[in-house]
């Protein structure tokens, strides 16, 4: 695959081979809106500077200017569904108590007492409170952040009750999802995101969701590399070899949505266009059905003359839904059934579409630690019929020498998936720090989102 010469920059697409759109057309049940449109924009080829990747002052600058304007999602509704309820979410060294104070009502409280600055609650713990009690000292605050008792009131006369209240963060819930925001001067969640987007999530229903499956694992890498390598599906033909014969790698869509939202669409059952003519219809079709690396294991069965593997795939997946949720799913697009819509919303959440894989990815610095990263991601199941929200999954906390496979709730073929995703990734935090070159050079096409990202990086670190 070559440059094509006399080529716009931004407009070169993977030569011979159909686009995702091409690909969505031919399907027998139709897409809707969201998943048929495009939207990408050239924005540049110049290189990115490495330095962000291991520089402590860029990373002070990010804890400066980034994390504290960005809304970042803290936890699920399902996390706290009672009055009471708290969850604690940690952004480098910030800590929140996101807890429900009332039935339609969330807040952010910063998780530090007012006396001597001892966390409420400590990190990774949830429960359910009447209060906040300070363990050190005693001083305690009502489920209202309201200063309900200073020990020893009588060497406090110059403690006001209504200078003392708990300080808030921003806080939105959205989609099922409970975002946060230090900057109170920050443009609501929604005009954050964009009208283009929310039409997306609005379609997707995330708030009949619940997780039923939590895995974290620290990576060995900064939070923007690691993040960036699940990007893109440039590097599935090298990376992820078992799965380029029934996935469209290079023929992926990009797309990107304002400032704070992108997204790639992988198209399911096409052979990669790098095995052009080395696979048939009905080997594409066994490689992803059967066998270690299939994803379903045992489905064996003979195309018919001129079925495709993607319309014999689409169909499975239809008849095994349908059974799965005893419903019809007759008004599911085929490209929501198979294929893999990937959506960043910056800074540090990936949101995965369609009804094959509902996933969401979270990343986030580790403090002290610039090369390393927490990541953690979430399986989201259908909220069941009778309309009982089951308690969100605990997490388990994988060691870093640990295989994503290991993770109960996992599966083993995604779990491998994810193990070659995060091994390239501490020889590339050594490479950008021993290489020569100063900068990382993009495609303009297939890494748009990783340029998308960064440059939203350099405009919050810059402080604009």
């Amino acid at each position: 695959m070559t440059a094509q010469p006399n080529v716009k920059k931004g407009e070169a697409r993977c030569p011979d081979a159909p686009s995702t759109q091409e690909i969505i057309a031919k399907d027998a049940y139709q897409a809707p809106a969201w998943v048929r449109c495009e939207s990408y924009e050239f924005l540049g080829d110049e290189d990115i500077s490495t330095d962000r990747y291991y520089d402590p002052e860029f990373e002070r600058k990010e804890y400066e200017n980034l994390w504290t304007r960005t809304w970042q999602f803290a936890c699920r509704e399902e996390h706290i569904p009672e009055v009471g309820d708290y969850y604690v979410y940690d952004i480098g060294r910030k800590s929140f108590l996101v807890t429900r104070v009332a039935e339609n009502e969330v807040r952010a409280y910063y998780n530090a007492c007012l006396h001597r600055g001892t966390k409420l609650r400590a990190s990774g713990t949830d429960g359910c409170a009447n209060e906040f009690k300070c363990p050190f000292h005693g001083w305690t605050w009502n489920l209202d952040g309201s200063l309900q008792l200073a020990q020893n009131g009588w060497d406090f006369p110059h403690v006001k009750a209504e200078e003392f209240e708990l300080p808030q963060a921003k806080v939105q819930v959205l989609a099922g999802f409970v975002f946060i925001n230090m900057d109170h001067d920050a443009p609501a969640l929604e005009d954050y995101l964009g009208d283009e987007f929310m039409s997306h999530l609005n379609a997707w229903k995330l708030e009949d969701r619940y997780i039923h499956c939590h895995v974290s694992k620290v990576i060995p890498a900064n939070w923007k590399l690691t993040m960036e390598a699940f990007m893109e599906a440039y590097h599935v033909i090298e990376t992820h070899p078992q799965v380029a014969p029934s996935n469209a790698d290079a023929n992926s869509q990009y797309d990107t949505f304002g400032e704070h939202v992108d997204r790639f669409i992988s198209p399911l059952g096409v052979v990669s266009p790098h095995l052009a003519g080395e696979y048939s219809e009905q080997d594409v079709f066994n490689m992803f059905t059967l066998g270690d690396s299939g994803a379903l294991g045992d489905a064996e069965r003979t195309l018919s003359d001129g079925e495709t593997a993607r319309a014999a795939m689409a169909k499975m997946f239809r008849g095994m839904f349908e059974e799965a949720a005893n419903a019809d799913l007759s008004h599911i697009s085929d490209s929501e059934l198979l294929d893999c819509f990937s959506y960043t919303v910056f800074p540090n959440l990936f949101l995965f579409a369609g009804i094959s894989l509902p996933m969401i990815y979270r990343f986030r610095p580790v403090p002290g630690d610039l090369r390393k990263c927490l990541y953690e991601v979430f399986f989201l199941r259908p909220v069941p019929k009778d309309g009982e929200r089951p308690d969100p999954a605990e997490c388990v906390h994988l060691e870093e020498h640990q295989s994503f496979t290991e993770a109960e709730g996992m599966d083993e073929g995604f779990g491998v998936i994810l193990d070659q995703d995060t091994e390239n990734l501490l020889l590339q935090q050594q490479g950008v720090e021993a290489s020569a070159k100063p900068g990382i050079t993009l495609g303009n096409y297939q890494e748009i989102r990783v340029r998308h990202f960064e440059q939203a990086v350099d405009k919050y670190v810059s402080g604009k």
